[in-house]
């Protein structure tokens, strides 16, 4: 059966590490934040940076971050946290359950003076994280306002490859995207699938499921989601990942991030009272033999 080890990696940062037949983790309390998670026999699927920086008020570098309640930068004011603020907060932690199958953790954040000060909303969110054969995130948030809000956001999902420029990316042929590497401009579907050669930061025009076909370590990851219109994927490459101080430089050969994004623009409308949902899915198959 599982066991959930509580540990402090840091003083007063609690990490949850999960050890089960079927697989092994570790979720951060700060974030609600998988950090971990590799299924026995298998090579790790996260990328978690062994240099993430575990203080409260910094995002961990790698794992699946929750952005929230916007994507990216804030629409109107630059001095507001990017990607939101709930990714930088410790969260409640509401007990876990365990079976033959699958450990499931849950976790609540509700707003407060401090939220308020940030995004002045009543909201209560649920983060929901099963761990099994397959990794599932569920993300929900509830209006606790008297009045409507908007809400963005993603599941940063960042997965591990054996070497990035060796993986294919299947799944978004057909749709269209925004490419943000230098000036920001709309794209056509190019019909091909996806390889990566240099920095690359496009935002799919697509709500359905993607393949990262890894030939390095002979798996496919299979990536499904809900509640989520676009699909990013993301790969800073070398010179950017030099400048980010909590991955080693040479690291953004060993991961992509493929992300469920509600990214400005097609933010959701909660009326009061009304919740949403947002998924995302991670199953493991190995490569046929050659």
């Amino acid at each position: 059966m599982a066991t959930v080890r509580v540990t402090e990696p840091t003083p007063g940062y609690v990490v949850y590490e999960i050890e089960h037949p079927l697989f092994t983790a570790k979720v951060a309390r700060h974030g609600a934040h998988v950090m971990e998670w590799q299924p026995t026999g298998a090579e790790p699927v996260l990328y978690c940076s062994p240099t993430a920086v575990l203080k409260e008020g910094k995002a961990i570098r790698g794992g699946i971050p929750i952005c929230w309640p916007w994507f990216n930068a804030h629409p109107t004011d630059p001095s507001k946290p990017s990607h939101g603020f709930v990714r930088n907060r410790f969260w409640d932690y509401q007990g876990s359950e365990a079976d033959d199958e699958c450990v499931k953790l849950r976790f609540t954040l509700e707003d407060s003076e401090e939220t308020r000060a940030i995004w002045p909303h009543a909201f209560l969110l649920k983060a929901e994280i099963l761990l099994g054969r397959e990794l599932e995130v569920r993300l929900t948030t509830y209006n606790r306002n008297a009045e409507t809000f908007e809400i963005g956001g993603a599941l940063h999902t960042y997965l591990t490859v054996g070497n990035v420029e060796r993986v294919v990316i299947k799944g978004l042929e057909k749709s269209g995207y925004i490419d943000t590497v230098g000036a920001r401009r709309e794209c056509p579907a190019t019909g091909e699938a996806i390889t990566i050669q240099g920095e690359i930061d496009r935002i799919y025009h697509h709500d359905g499921t993607t393949h990262l076909v890894d030939e390095s370590l002979r798996r496919t990851l299979v990536i499904s989601k809900s509640g989520s219109p676009s699909t990013v994927v993301w790969n800073p490459w070398l010179e950017k990942a030099r400048a980010i101080a909590d991955m080693p430089d040479d690291d953004y050969r060993h991961f992509t991030a493929i992300e469920a994004v509600i990214e400005p623009g097609k933010v959701v409308t909660l009326e009061p009272g009304d919740s949403d949902v947002l998924t995302t899915r991670i199953s493991v198959k190995p490569l046929a033999s050659a």
